[in-house]
C-alpha cells in the first residue's frame, strides 16, 4: 500500500469548516489538518479537535497565514485597511524582496506561539495559506521559527508530483516554481519535508471531486501528500474567504461512501511522515 498524508487546510477559518474537518478526522476519512490561527476562538477550536483526533493518529499542524481580509496578529504585517495583503500584492512583495524581513518574523513567531498556546504542544508540520510559506523572506522565517520551535515536525513540499497534475495545470506547475529549493532550504536547517505534492485546483464549480481525488492520490507517490479544503458554508466563512461552496462538494466526497472506494482504487493508506520524512502509519 501507498502511505499519503491528506490534509485539510484552514482548520478555524469558521465554524462550518472546522465541524467538518472533525468529523472527517473522527472518522479517518483525512490523517491530518492546518490550523489558521489569528482568528477569535482558537482555544476553544484547539480542544475541540484535540477530543476528535485523539487516538487517530492525525497530524495537527500550524497554517501560516500572510494572506486574506482578516487582521494579522502583529500590527506591522497589515494594511491600511487593518487586514493582511491580497495575495497579489504579497507576491510581487516577496518576490521582489521588499517584505520587512523582521515583520515577516514577528507575525510567523506570533502564529507559533499562538498555536502553542491553544494546543499546549508545537505544530506536528507547518504549511502555508496560499502556500506562502515557500515565499521569500517568508520562507527564511518560517524554516527558521520551524527549526526552533517545532524541530520534529515535517514542512508542506508543494512542488507537484509530475503525476498529480491536472491537465496543463498552470496552477500546480506555478506553486510549484515558487517552491523551487525549499526541499533543500529545510535540509540545510535539519528539518523533514513531505515528498509529492497534490491537490491543487482552480476550484470553481462543476468539477468531479471524486475524479479530481482518485487523480490526485494516484498520482502523488509513497509518503507524499495530498490538500484538500472540506467544510460547510457558514456565515463567518462566507465574511472570510471566497472559497465556499466547493467546499461542501468536498466534504460529501470525503465523507461520502465513495471515499472507500477511492482509497483502494488508488492502493492509498492514509498515514503521515514521521521525523526522517518516511511515512508512518496513522
Amino acid at each position: 500500500m501507498k502511505r499519503v498524508t491528506l490534509c485539510a487546510d484552514d482548520y478555524a477559518i469558521a465554524p462550518g469548516v472546522s465541524e467538518a474537518i472533525r468529523r472527517l478526522i473522527a472518522a479517518r476519512r483525512i490523517n491530518a489538518t492546518s490550523v489558521m490561527t489569528v482568528f477569535d476562538g482558537l482555544g476553544a477550536e484547539a480542544e475541540a479537535l484535540k477530543a476528535a483526533a485523539a487516538g487517530t493518529g492525525a497530524s495537527i499542524g500550524l497554517h501560516v497565514t500572510f494572506t486574506g481580509t482578516f487582521a494579522p496578529l502583529t500590527p506591522a504585517m497589515a494594511t491600511a485597511a487593518g487586514t493582511f495583503p491580497a495575495l497579489s500584492r504579497l507576491l510581487v512583495s516577496a518576490l521582489a524582496r521588499r517584505l520587512d524581513p523582521k515583520a515577516v518574523a514577528a507575525e510567523v513567531e506570533a502564529q507559533f506561539a499562538a498555536f502553542h498556546d491553544a494546543f499546549g504542544h508545537p505544530p506536528q508540520h507547518v504549511d502555508g495559506h496560499q502556500h506562502v510559506h515557500v515565499l521569500p523572506v517568508i520562507r527564511t522565517a518560517v524554516l527558521d521559527a520551524t527549526a526552533r520551535h517545532a524541530p520534529q515536525a515535517f514542512l508542506r513540499d508543494v512542488t507537484p508530483a509530475p503525476a498529480a497534475l491536472h491537465g496543463l495545470d498552470l496552477k500546480g506547475r506555478l506553486i510549484g516554481a515558487f517552491a523551487s529549493g525549499f526541499t533543500r532550504d529545510a535540509a540545510g536547517r535539519g528539518l523533514a519535508t513531505s515528498r509529492g505534492f497534490g491537490g491543487a485546483y482552480d476550484f470553481s464549480a462543476g468539477h468531479d471531486f471524486a475524479a479530481l481525488l482518485t487523480h490526485f492520490l494516484a498520482g502523488v507517490p509513497d509518503g507524499g501528500l495530498v490538500m484538500v479544503h472540506p467544510g460547510r458554508v457558514d456565515d463567518p466563512l462566507t465574511a472570510r474567504d471566497p472559497l465556499t461552496h466547493q467546499r461542501e462538494v468536498e466534504y460529501e466526497v470525503l465523507h461520502g461512501p465513495l471515499m472507500p472506494q477511492i482509497l483502494d482504487a488508488t492502493g492509498v493508506r492514509l498515514a503521515v511522515p514521521d521525523r526522517a520524512g518516511s511515512p508512518a502509519a496513522a
